[in-house]
This record gives structure tokens, sequence and C-alpha cells, in this order.
């Protein structure tokens, strides 16, 4: 155990017959580890337990790089002849092999929101494989050695690379071409990672140091001191406030703004490959020969220093594949005929943990243990003390004096059958007892994927808009939710503006009144009382400004610039007000608390005549 009361080794087990060379965690749960050996066998492993849950055959030279999906339901392995197989972990088979690098895979990450997987290699190109098309759709040149790590932006629109080069490159999706280089490195780049929320990549090197850049400007932003060794691998925290970087002797917290340690833990860990977090702890994992060592760092313990929250924010919008610049592929790739099982075989090995973890994710029955399994443990991971949770007892269901509820028609509450299921007893609930378990699931998931998609996609865009905002730059940020054309984000947007009526101005009035204008369009209420009030705000504020200017253009014989563009965006304004004015007098008839707000809309805007 590390000397340090803050840090300790969880466990030690052969995780292979022959050498590991290489090993992920899940950084969904923190809880599962995938590990590939020189034995050609991929393993999954639940961290704190000792025994192999299920190991994946198929390989036919050694497996060199692993990588969980963003939900942990897949896992994608690279080989030395550069191959890849993803395998679906819940229903133990293969689901696809890529073949098209000439050389080791060295990195591979998953897309986060699209059925994309890149992969990095020592063949020095990258390669953007579609899943579902069963082949490579771009490859990315430009790196003049192994290509180390790779990464997707939280966004899905860039790959950020590093190489054994000592170069950091930027990669768009969209162009199908680099868009930027770093150079500051001076020994091979081990790792990249993009912030989970604002614009800023970090990037880990051999020449012991780490570098944050501004991916709005494309500049370095600061620099840590060389530390003790080379930096093995990083991780930002999930709330965004620091980022991990893990060396063979210890574990650093570093900041950026200006670039600094602000705590160290000694570890000893040798070799460490991947390090995560889940609820409140860092999980570190190394190998070395044919051993896994899990650590775990509490990062609850008061140190003089601020407290570590983990709570991972969303990422932003996904990335449609039609998006995405392709390009003919001349290497063979993965054909479409149908995947030959026999030589691929997943063989589970521990049956009972294999379905607490990748099992029982769509039955009724085992709901409440899935609930259960993705809870944040309530204790430390420790080897004396193994977490185990209790299961949650089923709630007591009272029942009623009553066949239906009083004064409704149950009946209404059911998915429509048809009419030979109906019962003919008037006395019972039509239908309920011929409900079959696929039936209510069907019932109760209709419209369910597709509402969460449209929140999701909302909720995603907002994080966005939320990034630039705390960034200070509140134009951009304005001019980032037009550019969505996502009248729900619009919304939101306005509704914190209305609050804060100091941040109005002319160049916020010119991008803002367009989006008012289709809002009072909308035929929700809600968005329309929105834009009554944004609209208010600029009458208030702007109508003087905007009328002298637009009576009183400049005059000429002499270059004025401030009030050239003071007059241009009121006439910009002028002419969106004209067209709302003419909106909102076919709308002042309506009846209601709307209607009398546009009716006091109309005679503030026919002030602009006056």
């Amino acid at each position: 155990m590390a000397a340090t009361k803050r840090a300790w080794k969880l466990q030690e087990f052969v995780a292979h017959g022959s050498n590991v060379n290489c090993l992920a965690l899940g950084y969904k749960s923190g809880r599962v580890m995938v590990t590939g050996g020189e034995d050609k066998k991929v393993n999954m492993w639940a961290v704190g337990k000792p025994n192999c849950i299920m190991s994946l055959s198929g390989h036919t030279s050694p497996v060199e790089c692993v990588r969980f999906g963003n939900a942990e339901e897949l896992v994608v392995a690279g080989s030395q002849s550069g191959s890849l197989k993803i395998w679906d972990l819940e229903a133990a088979k293969i689901v696809r092999t890529l073949t098209g690098h000439k050389s080791n895979i060295r990195s591979l990450d998953f897309h986060p929101y699209g059925e994309f997987v890149a992969s990095g290699s020592m063949d020095t190109n990258i390669k953007l494989w579609d899943v579902r098309r069963k082949g490579c759709i771009f490859t990315y040149k430009g790196h003049t050695d192994a290509v180390n790590c790779i990464r997707f932006s939280p966004d899905g629109r860039w790959i950020a690379s590093a190489g054994e080069d000592s170069s950091l490159k930027m990669w768009d999706l969209t162009a199908g071409k680099m868009i930027q280089e770093f150079k500051d490195h001076t020994g091979p780049v081990t790792g990249v990672e993009f912030h989970p929320n604002e614009f800023l990549l970090a990037s880990g090197s051999a020449d012991r140091t780490v570098k944050f850049w501004d991916l709005e400007t494309f500049q370095l932003v600061s620099s840590t001191g060389a530390e003790s060794g080379a930096i093995r691998c990083i991780f930002f925290h999930p709330d965004g406030k620091c980022l991990f970087g893990g060396s063979q002797d210890a574990l650093r917290v570093f900041a950026w703004e200006p670039g600094r340690c602000l705590d160290a833990f000694s570890m000893g860990w040798g070799k460490v490959a991947d390090i995560s977090v889940a609820s409140s702890q860092l999980i570190g994992a190394s190998f070395s020969q044919t051993n896994v060592s899990v650590y775990i760092v509490d990062l609850n313990v008061t140190s003089g220093r601020r407290t570590f929250i983990t709570e991972r924010p969303p990422t932003s919008s996904t990335k449609k594949a039609s998006e995405m610049k392709t390009e003919p592929e001349e290497e063979p790739t993965a054909s479409n005929e149908p995947e030959d099982d026999s030589s691929n075989v997943a063989q589970i090995e521990n049956p009972d943990d294999y379905r607490e973890v990748f099992q029982g994710r769509t039955k009724i029955g085992q709901l409440i243990s899935l609930c259960c399994l993705s809870e944040p443990p309530q204790g430390n991971l420790s080897p004396s003390r193994p977490h185990r949770k209790e299961p949650v007892k089923p709630a007591t269901i009272v029942p009623a004096d009553r066949n239906k509820p009083a004064d409704l028609n149950l009946a209404e509450f059911l998915p429509k059958r048809p009419d030979s299921a109906v019962s003919a007893d008037p006395r019972r609930p039509p239908a309920v007892q011929e409900q079959s378990e696929e039936e209510v699931l069907s019932s109760v998931h209709k419209g369910h994927e597709s509402m969460c998609a449209v929140l999701g996609n909302r909720h995603r865009n907002l994080e966005i808009v939320r990034a630039l905002w705390t960034s200070g730059d509140i134009k951009t940020s304005v001019d980032s939710a037009v550019g969505m054309k996502d009248l729900s984000v619009m919304v939101d947007l306005l509704n914190v503006l209305i609050l804060k009526h100091s941040l109005w101005t002319l160049d916020l009035c010119t991008v803002l009144l367009p989006q008012i204008q289709e809002l009072l369009s909308s035929k929700y209420e809600s968005y329309c009382h929105t834009a009554c009030n944004a609209l208010k705000i600029v009458l208030r504020s702007f109508s003087s400004i905007i009328k002298t200017n637009v009576q009183a253009p400049p005059a000429g014989g002499g270059v004025d610039i401030s009030r050239e563009e003071r007059y241009k965006k009121c006439k910009v304004c002028h002419g969106h007000l004209m067209s709302i004015r003419g909106l909102v007098e076919k709308k002042q008839s309506m009846s209601g608390k709307l209607g009398s707000t546009f009716r006091e809309l109309q005679i503030m805007l026919n002030g602009l005549d006056d």
C-alpha cells in the first residue's frame, strides 16, 4: 500500500497467460476494465474483483490497444497486425472486424454520439471507421511517426492526435483535413484530452510537461514545469476543474491558468496506462509483465486545497455521417459478408458478474438492479472491505377498495387494443388482465426515445452556449445559439438575458431581433411570452437611440467611424422592428394576457414613427 493515507493499492492480479500490452478503464462507471495481451486475447474485468468476467478471442496477433464505448456496451481492440475487432458486451458477440492499417494499432476512440471509431497506428495514419458501413471512410495523413493517442472532441467535429514525432495535430471531420498543428513539445506526445465543456485541449509528453491549448485561438495557454518523469497518461476531471497526469512515480493534479501543479500523490504504480474518476475516487491501472495493478486515490480528503467534485457534464451535439468528409478507400477493409464467428469467441468466465455488469438492461424485472448498479458506491474501495450494495426492497402496494378509480375510465389510460381483445365483462377494466410485459414496455417507451433525443440535443447545445458564455464572450455565445437554429435554445438564452438588462447592446439587438420575430410566430405560448418580454427590453432601452439615428443619418464632409457604425446598427434594428410591428399588429386582437401584451407592444412600436 502507498505510504500516504490518501492513496492505496486496491488489487493486483494475473490478467493474461503472457505479457499484458494494454488496458483501458470504462469512463462512464469507472468500475470496469479491459485488457489486451500477447496471448491475442481481450479480457474483461470488474474493478475490485480478481476474476475475469469474459475473455474475447479472435485476433491472430497480439492485442496492442483497447477502448470501451462511451456507454461501456462496446469494446474495440486493435492488434499488432493492424486489424480492429468490435465486440458487443451485452450480447457477448463480435460486431465487426475492420482491416486497413499496415502496422500496430496504438490508439483508439469512439465518436461521442455516432457509430464511428477512430484509430491511430504505427503506420503514421489515422483512420475513421463507420461501424455500420463496415469500412474506413477517411484516412488522415500528416504524422511522420507513430500516432500515440487520438481523441474526438466532445461535439464530435474534430479529432486531436498525439504523435511520436513530438507533434500534436487537429483534424476537422467535415473538411477532411488538418486545421492546426502544435509543435511546442520537445519529446513524443503521449496523451491528449479535450476539456469536457470548454474550448481547451491538454497534451502530455515524454518531455515531462503538460501543455494547455486554447481551441478558439489555437494558442498555448500555459505549460507546466518539467516533472520528475515522463507523462504517461492524462485525464480531465469530469467537472472540468483540473487535469490529472500520471507518470511512473506519481499522480499530479494540474491547473492551467496559470499552468501549475495543485497536488501530488506518490504512487509507485509503474507503467500506469489509464486513469478514471468514479464516486469521488480516482482509479488508476497499470501493468507489468502478466500482472495488472489497480490503485485508488481519495479525492475527498482535505489537504489544504479545494475538494474535487465528480459529476460529468453532458457534451455537445451529434455528428452525422453525411457531414463527415469521406473518401474511397484503396486498402481492403471489412467485407460486407456476415461475420464468421467461428474464430471470434466470447468465453464468459464468470456468469454471475457478467450478468450483473453487462446484462439485465432491458427487462422490467431487472430495472431496480440496474438502478443499484448505476448509483455511486457509498464507501471507499479498499482491499480489506470490498464494496457490496444491498438490493433495493420493492415498494409496498396498498390495494384500493374498488376495481377502478372513481370517475375515471381506466381504459383511456391504456394502449388501444383490437376489439376482439376487449373483455365483455363490464365489471372488469378493459384488457388490463391481457397486457403482456412486452406491451407494457411498448406503451412506456412510445415516444420516449424521440423525446430523449430532443431533450438531449437541447442540453448539449446549451452546454456549448454556456461554455462560451462563461468564457466572457457573450456575443459569440449568442451567435453560436443563433447558428444552432434551435428555438428552444434561443428561448433559454433569452430568459437569461431578460434577467440581465445590462448585458443588452445594439450589437446583440441586431442578432436577436430576427430570432424574437421568429419566436413571436411560434405556436407555443411560452415562446411568445419570452419573445414579448425580450422585445420590451429592446424598445425601452434602445427605441430612442434607434429613432434618433435613423432620422438623422451622419452628415458628409468628415469621417466619424463610431457614428457610422452606430447608424448602420440602428438602421438594421429599425428594419427588423418594422417587420415585427406588422406581425404584432395582426396578433393584438388575441384574447387573454398574450393579447394584452401584443397591444402594449403595438403602442411602443408606434412610438418609432412619432
